[in-house]
C-alpha cells in the first residue's frame, strides 16, 4: 500500500464502533452480506437498449452467489432473440459479479442484469422472505403451459381503431364487434397447447380447433373481423 507523505505524517486515531453491513433479507434469513457467496435469491427485472427498440425481461435464480438458473425473454428486436440465446449459455455458473461485468451480447440484456444486480445486492428479491427460496426450475413457472412468454401485442390508429393481435391467452384470430362497432370480445388460439398436441400426434387442424377459445361477449357480436386482414 502506498501512502502520501501527508498521510504518513498523521498520528493514528483508533476506530470506533463497527457494526458491519446492515442485514438484508435473503430467502427467509437476515444476512450480513460481506462477499458474493453470501448472496441468494430469485428475482426479475427489465432492461432496454440505447435506441429503446426492444426490451428484455430477465429472471435469475441465485444460490450462494452463483447463478443457477436464468430465463431471458425479449421483445421488439429480431437480433435480440439471438443475443438471448447466447446469454442463456453464458449466465449459468457465473457469480452475479462476473455476470454484471460480462458482455451479455445485447444492451437490453446487459441493462436488465444491472437492474437485477441492484435488487439482489440490496435484498429486494422476490424470495427475500421465502424460507429456502425457490428451487432451480422455478423460472419456468412464469411461462405456463407450452412454455411460451406472456405477450401482449396491440395495434391502433386514429383512423381505423384498435386491433388485438396477441393476448395472454394466445394468438388472436378474430375480434368480436358490437352494434356500435366497439370490441366486445375476441377469439384466440393457445399456441403452446396446440404445439404440444401436435407433437403428441394430433392432427394439426384438430389441435388448433381444440386450442381455440374466446373471451368476453364473443357470441353476441354482430360482426367478426380478422385483426390482421381487415
Amino acid at each position: 500500500m502506498i501512502y502520501s507523505s501527508e498521510v504518513e505524517a498523521m498520528c493514528t486515531v483508533a476506530k470506533g464502533a463497527d457494526h458491519g453491513p446492515a442485514p438484508i433479507p435473503e430467502e427467509g434469513r437476515w444476512v450480513q452480506a460481506k462477499q458474493i457467496g453470501d448472496i441468494s435469491g430469485l428475482t426479475h427485472g427489465v432492461g432496454w437498449c440505447a435506441p429503446q427498440q426492444g426490451g428484455c425481461k430477465l429472471t435469475l435464480n441465485v444460490k450462494d452467489g452463483v447463478i443457477e438458473e436464468s430465463l431471458i425473454e425479449t421483445i421488439g428486436c429480431s437480433g435480440m432473440t439471438h443475443s438471448a440465446a447466447m446469454a442463456a449459455e453464458i449466465l449459468q455458473g457465473k457469480t452475479i459479479l462476473e455476470a454484471l461485468n460480462t458482455d451479455l451480447v445485447c444492451d437490453a440484456i446487459n441493462t436488465a442484469m444491472r437492474e437485477l444486480f441492484l435488487q439482489i445486492a440490496y435484498g429486494r428479491t422476490q424470495t427475500a422472505f421465502s424460507e429456502g427460496g425457490l428451487p432451480v426450475g422455478a423460472g419456468l413457472e412464469d411461462l405456463g403451459k407450452g412454455l411460451r412468454s406472456q405477450i401482449g401485442t396491440m395495434y391502433g390508429t386514429k383512423a381505423k381503431g384498435v386491433r388485438y393481435l396477441e393476448m395472454a391467452e394466445g394468438y388472436v384470430t378474430r375480434l368480436a364487434l358490437g352494434e356500435d362497432g366497439t370490441v366486445i370480445g375476441y377469439e384466440f388460439v393457445h399456441l403452446g397447447k396446440a404445439m404440444q398436441a401436435i407433437k403428441k400426434g394430433v392432427d394439426a387442424n384438430q389441435a388448433i380447433k381444440d386450442a381455440t377459445g374466446n373471451y368476453g361477449r364473443f357470441d353476441e357480436a354482430v360482426r367478426y373481423i380478422d385483426p390482421r386482414e381487415e
